[in-house]
């Protein structure tokens, strides 16, 4: 069954992010982060057949540049187009990330605090806290009528807080950031090893797998494995754990990897 709420990831990963939300029935849209330059947002956007011109609103979930690289060049861009939507950040990301300080009076900025759903382009939005080393680190649940979609990528550790929002969810993206082995293993010194593997650094696969087992229920359509390492993974072996995971509890969802060099849409 095609859910109302469709989810355009035209980036995922350490070299840059950016979704968009879209509202099948109207067209409504709402971006989540921008760290692509402007060439790769419009011409995904083309690929993935989404109207930037329908977004009315920017989203943030942290500072990191792989998440906000790209906001000036892409909101200029968007202007050139008539379109000017609102910024919207948890307080301690905006005061700490020069990229969206630099687009004051671009566009007109929102704080957002965690637990407290707000209203944007039709759509429910509840914010919630996630575990990174990021000031204000924040990741989204999108809601229209009965339709839900769990969002949540960059974390250490997946707070009950997260957990309750991702609940019932439609579409769950979720980071699959590592495999264990592969990251103790590899080339990475060790300061950035423990980093990642920290409380407040990115989901292994297995740790993905475990959360995705506690979220299964009969309405869940879709996992996309978010976020994934092209150094300390593979594009293969997230869909691989998910997918195990979901047969040996006999669950038919769909799994989807999403890839940082071309988009993917999940409806």
């Amino acid at each position: 069954m095609t859910g109302r709420l469709e989810l355009a990831i035209l980036a995922s990963g350490s070299s840059g992010n950016a979704a968009i939300v879209r509202d099948a029935e109207t067209g409504r849209s709402l971006l989540v982060d921008c760290g692509i330059c402007a060439s790769a947002f419009f011409g995904r956007c083309d690929e993935a057949g989404v109207d930037p011109s329908e977004i009315e609103a920017v989203l943030v979930t942290h500072g990191h540049s792989d998440h906000t690289s790209g906001l000036g060049v892409v909101l200029r861009g968007l202007a050139k187009r008539g379109c000017t939507p609102p910024l919207y950040a948890h307080s301690l990301t905006r005061s700490a990330s020069k990229k969206i300080t630099e687009t004051d009076g671009l566009v007109e900025q929102f704080d957002i605090a965690h637990g407290k759903p707000f209203e944007v382009a039709g759509m429910t939005v509840t914010p919630f806290p996630t575990s990174h080393d990021s000031e204000g680190s924040t990741c989204f649940r999108f809601e229209v009528g009965d339709d839900a979609i769990g969002y949540m990528t960059d974390t250490g550790v997946v707070t009950p807080k997260a957990h309750e929002a991702l609940t019932g969810v439609r579409i769950l993206a979720i980071e699959s950031n590592h495999d264990k082995a592969m990251l103790k293993e590899g080339p990475y010194p060790p300061f950035l090893k423990w980093r990642i593997l920290g409380n407040e650094g990115h989901l292994s696969n297995a740790q993905c797998r475990k959360q995705v087992v506690s979220l299964l229920h009969p309405s869940l359509e879709h996992v996309v494995a978010m976020h994934v390492s092209e150094n300390n993974n593979t594009f293969e072996l997230p869909a691989e754990v998910l997918s195990e995971a979901l047969a040996a509890h006999g669950h038919g969802a769909c799994v989807h990897v999403a890839l940082p060099d071309r988009p993917i849409t999940v409806s």
